[in-house]
């Protein structure tokens, strides 16, 4: 059984305890937190449309936080000396699926 649920502007196929990186909830580690499923797909049964999946749900632990790459990057302009540094270090969230229900 999978499902594909919405976390912020992504979408991502999950089972049923597989961890992945979302973006950084405002929830603490150890909440449980809950997902909209998009579709769910259970051997040769699929749930695809609202009416079906009004009553499904994808649940969640928060397991951590932590950092993703270091972006650099610089800016230069020729002949007035003028440059720019900066850099972005996007923060995430680590959650582990505990369950994925068609039923509610």
């Amino acid at each position: 059984m999978y499902a594909v649920i919405r976390t912020g502007a992504t979408q991502e196929r999950v089972e049923q305890g597989q961890r992945l990186r979302v973006d950084l909830r405002p929830e603490q580690v150890g909440d449980q937190i809950s997902f909209e499923a998009l579709l769910i797909v259970d051997g040769e049964t699929v749930l695809a449309t609202p009416k079906e999946l009004a009553k499904a749900s994808v649940t969640a632990n928060i397991v951590g936080e932590e950092k993703g790459p270091k972006i650099n990057a610089m800016t230069y302009k020729n002949k007035s000396n003028q440059s720019t540094r900066w850099g972005h270090r996007q923060k995430y969230s680590t959650v582990e699926i505990t369950g994925i229900s068609a039923k509610g």
